[in-house]
């Protein structure tokens, strides 16, 4: 299954690029306010479309991951805490009342 994935990972960055150095032409950029860059080659305006989508999708992963990551540490600390109760039992003796043992004569 992990071959799989990286034969995957492989093939959608190869057309991907393939696509990507077929459009190389110069493109016009207009921002707002009337503010035009003009002959930026096609691929470097894909490059950083992609990578700031990216850095986007990251920033947005990032508060799930560090909720994961602080539940597994509770959860870790949870089975050690059971893991050392089940392998060294705490000697428990409670105060036995003498009936139970000898129970009292009638007089």
């Amino acid at each position: 299954m992990r071959y799989l994935v990286w034969v995957l990972r492989l093939l959608v960055f190869v057309l991907v690029l393939l696509f990507a150095l077929k459009n190389t032409g110069p493109v016009d950029i207009h921002f707002y306010s009337d503010y035009t860059v003009t002959g930026i080659p096609l691929i470097v305006v894909m490059l950083v479309t992609f990578v700031l989508g990216a850095l986007f999708g990251l920033l947005l992963a990032v508060p799930a991951l560090m909720r994961r990551r602080r539940e597994t540490r509770k959860l870790q600390r949870d089975l050690r805490r059971l893991q050392d109760r089940y392998a060294h039992p705490a000697v428990q003796t409670q105060a036995v009342a003498p009936e139970t043992v000898a129970p009292l004569s009638p007089l």
